[in-house]
């Protein structure tokens, strides 16, 4: 039992610096280092996305344990949310790539917090 409830805090740990970082990022970060030099957002984003590299791994690995744990591949809920994680991946590399389309962030964003809303639904 001790084994699925640590591997269960890893994965709200990860999920927590993950989305919690995006919304930090967009209500902090963002607007007090707006309008100045760039290099500081940049370099705040660069480590974000490293933290997150580990975070989205450590998600993957958890997730997949408890999907096989508790029988949940066949769930209509994981599958959807299997396939908004893939979105966010892909949304990540677009991002990655155009920077200066922050509607990617928002889409980013919103995408994570649905991902969430499922990993509720399906953990009840």
């Amino acid at each position: 039992m001790f084994v699925w409830t640590l591997i269960r805090w890893l994965h709200l740990l990860a999920m927590a610096f993950f989305v919690g970082g995006q919304l930090m990022l967009a209500a902090v970060v963002v607007p007090v280092l707006r309008g100045g030099d760039k290099a500081p957002v940049r370099a705040v984003a660069r480590r974000f996305g490293v933290g997150s590299v580990v975070a989205i791994a450590v998600l993957v690995i958890t997730g997949s344990l408890m999907a096989s744990h508790y029988h949940a591949w066949g769930d209509g809920d994981l599958h959807v949310k299997l396939g908004l994680v893939v979105l966010v991946g892909l949304l990540i590399g677009w991002h990655t790539r155009k920077p200066q389309f922050h509607a990617l962030e928002g889409l980013i964003f919103l995408t994570s917090l649905a991902i969430v809303w499922l990993g509720i639904a399906i953990a009840h």
